[in-house]
């Protein structure tokens, strides 16, 4: 059986960090998740670099959201099934009330007009914040073996060519690193043992609007590989193209809440579902986006734990770690390419990056504040 030391924190104190993450987080998944390595493992120390990419990789394995699961397993680490659930339901709430307060704003007063001005500046800084993430996280996770920057450098393009992760070949890097770094010995141990696959049963005959959000978002949340870039398509797809629950702008607005937004940025999920049905229905889209992202991550997390350390199951979990980071630098890349369509947005972005590398103890939400009021000035004033 594993020992474990005594870890240097409490769970009230997990629990208020991850609350103060989801209240001030911005940036999306790739922002979030280098906070929790520069909070966590580099500043605070209260977990291992082993333990983070053993999350990291498991999160990126497991279908739905990136940031929400790392932040499960990071509960699971020293405090179990509780810690995880604690973790991740501090992390969700803040967010989860703000996109609510939003939506009622929205549907009380038809519509956000200054919505589009904030999101001119605040997406431009965004992606000057999650460039500086990504390049932490890649210098810190990889180092300098080539056989993980080829692998990063593949994940990277493909992510960037085909505009989305393609799953398959994350599985591949671990995969290849696992045979370079580890005996072919080592394949008796099946990952089918710490990796369940679990399929949701619901009735899809069952007549309510509210069972509809129930079973759409379920699959959203369980199907879908991922960050907010891969769950995008799919939310545009059921809930303007197959329901017709939102017209085109409706659908825009809602990805722009969740951008302005702290914390994941899926909990866009929210702020439609109160669109659709009230205050139940974002409830119900929240529930069913985040309880199969919950249940992937603490099922296989003890498996984890106990193989993570293990030769073979190390090397798999570097591979897909490679991996999972070139994904998400490919995914920055189309995030601008999207995002920065002029001048002004260009010299946004490239103004937030050079400032938090400079300044390294700056608070994004300091950045993400100023690029709000530019975005206003420029949109508004100008």
């Amino acid at each position: 059986m594993q020992t474990q030391m005594k870890p240097a924190y409490t769970l009230k104190d997990l629990c208020l960090y991850f609350l103060k993450l989801g209240a001030l987080g911005f940036g999306g998944p790739v922002a979030l998740v280098g906070y929790m390595h520069r909070d966590l493992v580099e500043t605070r120390q209260w977990i291992t670099e082993d333990d983070y990419r053993e999350g990291l990789a498991l999160s990126q394995l497991a279908p739905g959201p990136l940031a929400a699961q790392l932040g499960i397993y990071l509960g699971y680490v020293h405090y179990g099934i509780l810690g995880a659930t604690l973790a991740g339901t501090a992390f969700v709430l803040p967010s989860f009330f703000m996109v609510l307060a939003i939506g009622w704003a929205y549907v009380e007063y038809g519509g956000l007009p200054w919505m589009q001005a904030v999101f001119y500046g605040v997406g431009a800084a965004v992606i000057g914040i999650i460039t500086i993430s990504s390049y932490k996280l890649t210098t810190k996770s990889i180092g300098k073996d080539l056989l993980l920057w080829i692998i990063f450098a593949v994940l990277a393009i493909t992510t960037f060519w085909f505009e989305e992760e393609i799953i398959w070949l994350i599985l591949l890097g671990g995969v290849v690193v696992w045979f370079v770094k580890a005996s072919p010995s080592w394949l008796r141990f099946s990952t089918n043992s710490w990796f369940p696959v679990i399929l949701l049963q619901v009735q899809t005959s069952l007549e309510g609007r509210l069972w509809q959000i129930a079973w759409f978002f379920a699959k959203a949340g369980a199907f879908v590989f991922g960050s907010g870039l891969a769950i995008v398509p799919f939310l545009y797809g059921g809930v303007v193209k197959e329901y017709a629950w939102l017209n085109e702008q409706e659908f825009v607005d809602a990805v722009a809440v969740a951008m302005i937004t702290p914390g994941p940025v899926v909990i866009t999920v929210g702020f439609i579902g109160y669109l659709v049905a009230g205050f139940w229905g974002a409830v119900v889209a929240a529930l069913a986006t985040f309880l199969p992202c919950y249940l992937f991550t603490v099922i296989p997390a003890p498996y984890f734990k106990r193989y993570g350390k293990h030769p073979a199951i190390k090397a798999f979990v570097d591979g897909i770690t490679a991996a999972a980071i070139g994904a998400i630098a490919g995914a920055v890349v189309v995030l601008g390419k999207r995002t920065l369509t002029d001048i002004p947005t260009l010299v946004i972005a490239l103004a937030t990056a050079a400032i938090l590398f400079r300044f390294k103890k700056l608070q994004e939400p300091y950045v993400i504040l100023i690029a709000a009021l530019v975005g206003i000035i420029l949109k508004v004033v100008l």
